[in-house]
């Protein structure tokens, strides 16, 4: 059983800046790979970034790519994702997630645990 706790969400003007974290509650935490997807009002939660096992490779839907950086501490056993640049139609709710392997990295049933999400919205 992996717990999973988002933080640092809020609200932020476009163009402005954001970091979340999500701290595993696991010791086996670099046995995971680790997924942040979105969910907005009305819209099916989608996919926006993902980070290996290992942390060498990340992965990003195309709307972020540029933009958004996922990273990993496995000493503190947390994932962040760190938001510039940000828009509008960035406001959801965000959440991590564990699984672990990197194949179907952005499809949300091959997760095994989730968060329970942290608010971000981003005033025009």
């Amino acid at each position: 059983q992996v717990q999973l706790v988002e933080s640092g969400g809020g609200l932020v003007q476009a163009g402005g800046s954001l970091r979340l974290s999500c701290q595993a509650s696991s010791r086996a935490f670099g046995n995971y790979a680790m997924g942040w997807f979105r969910q907005a009002p009305g819209k099916e939660r989608e996919f926006v970034a993902a980070i290996s096992r290992s942390g060498t490779f990340t992965y990003y839907t195309d709307s972020v790519k540029g933009r958004f950086a996922c990273s990993r501490d496995d000493a503190k056993n947390t994932v962040y994702l760190q938001m510039n640049s940000v828009k509008p139609e960035d406001t959801a709710v965000y959440y991590c997630a564990s699984k672990t392997s990197v194949q179907r990295i952005g499809v949300a049933a091959e997760y095994d645990y989730w968060g329970q999400g942290t608010q971000v919205t981003i005033s025009s």
